[in-house]
């Protein structure tokens, strides 16, 4: 597989709209091609029995049941408030809308 060449690089750098200097250039596509050197490594280990995963252990959510608990009333909670309507926190419109 070639190597990335400095005008590939400099194409990515316009498309990302960096402006790089002609030894950045020779910098990153060095680095550049170290990475996707990397992948391709990776992508040789990986058989046809291993299915694609995005974490190397499964992951499971940890929740525990809703259950109703003493809490405030509205009232209590909009006790201390500058400004409430409707048993709700009243703050300045930002957004300009109705």
């Amino acid at each position: 597989m070639p190597g990335i060449t400095r005008e590939e690089v400099a194409h990515l750098a316009r498309l990302a709209r960096l402006e790089l200097k002609d030894e950045e250039l020779e910098h990153f596509a060095g680095q550049l091609d170290d990475i996707i050197g990397a992948v391709a490594r990776v992508s040789e280990v990986a058989e046809q029995d291993v299915p694609p995963t995005s974490h190397p252990l499964p992951l499971t959510n940890v929740m525990r049941p809703d259950e109703v608990r003493p809490s405030l009333t509205p009232q209590e909670a909009l006790s201390g408030a500058p400004a409430q309507e409707q048993q709700r926190f009243k703050v300045p419109q930002i957004l300009g809308e109705d």
